[in-house]
């Protein structure tokens, strides 16, 4: 199983952060699209390192054109000597409507011609197919040589696709080299929704579950001492509780019985009671979402319920200290 740690926070640190986890031996780094650009710590972090993964969990692919990231996705896997993966996820309709200002339709249709697109874009490139995508959302029809790139050694770069439903998970499957599941990810949805969808989605492209990689970040409750574990239970809580508040997540509730669970989260949400919504996640939920024990019993817990499906996850297990962090690390890539 391949280990990848976040990359976060101030731009000044992000190259010195990334090559440490390289020097602890993580697979590879992710940044997030938040409250910051996710694609400059990469950058960073590409100078700074030689053998780790760089990936973006997630960029907006909506609030973009196929074009814009083409161009990016091209730029970063050339910079990193070809270890650039662009995750990619649709966000919901509010943030892309509200927030990004951009057309939101037909999610998993719209994300299937988006990644075809960049595929085109990168095939003339590379390849120097003729540029003629034409598609219900996205149309790309022009490329002349002062705006094709040059430097194309190292090809296009691998795309990931972020997907909880259905839909989008078989898309995922059909057009992406991955698929990121969301943490809120049960192993019953997982296995009972998640890996068919996959499976259906290969199927229709013609590949089998070794071309195609599964990345689940998971919950992990767990800590040193006993203070540290309460505290992160709270916080993975109250993680739960917010992302089970979201309509679009309802149906991995739905399949443990819990479907009445997600309007009373939605409720409180819109009154702000985040603390209250986390008193609602049960020991029982809890139990189902993450992974709960001490370091050693939670990498083993991992390791026995997703080993035979989940390709690559977070670093998320920290020990007492360095040495048990990176023992850790080790038992859980193993």
């Amino acid at each position: 199983m391949k280990i990848d740690g976040g990359l976060m926070g101030d731009l000044a640190q992000a190259g010195q952060h990334a090559a440490k986890l390289e020097g602890q031996g993580y697979n590879g780094v992710v940044t997030a699209e938040t409250s910051h650009d996710p694609f400059f710590p990469l950058l960073l972090a590409a100078q700074e390192t030689s053998n780790i993964q760089l990936t973006t969990s997630i960029a907006v692919a909506f609030s973009r054109t196929p074009m814009n990231l083409a161009n990016i996705g091209h730029d970063l896997n050339s910079f990193s000597k070809g270890r650039f993966i662009l995750g990619l996820g649709s966000q919901i309709r509010p943030h892309i409507t509200k927030r990004f200002s951009m057309p939101w339709s037909k999610p998993a249709a719209r994300m299937r011609e988006f990644i075809s697109a960049m595929r085109a874009i990168w095939g003339c490139w590379h390849d120097g197919t003729p540029l003629q995508f034409e598609g219900d959302f996205y149309t790309h029809s022009l490329m002349t040589p002062m705006f094709t790139p040059l430097d194309t050694e190292y090809g296009a770069p691998k795309v990931f696709l972020a997907a909880v439903g259905p839909l989008m998970t078989e898309v995922a499957g059909e057009v992406a080299d991955g698929v990121i599941i969301h943490a809120f990810t049960t192993e019953k949805y997982l296995r009972e929704v998640t890996l068919p969808a996959v499976m259906r989605g290969l199927e229709k492209s013609g590949r089998s579950r070794d071309d195609f990689e599964i990345s689940y970040p998971g919950f992990v409750v767990t800590g040193a001492t006993e203070e540290a574990f309460n505290a992160n239970k709270q916080a993975v809580c109250k993680q739960i509780a917010f992302y089970g508040s979201t309509p679009a997540y309802a149906p991995v509730l739905g399949v443990h019985g819990w479907g009445d669970l997600q309007p009373e989260l939605n409720q409180l949400s819109k009154r702000g009671l985040w603390d209250e919504m986390a008193t609602l996640i049960t020991d029982d939920i809890l139990a189902e979402f993450a992974v709960v024990g001490e370091p050693e019993v939670a990498v083993d817990l991992f390791k026995s319920r997703f080993s035979d499906v989940v390709d690559r996850t977070m670093g998320n297990f920290v020990g007492r200290d360095d040495a048990q962090s990176r023992e850790l690390l080790a038992r859980l890539s193993a």
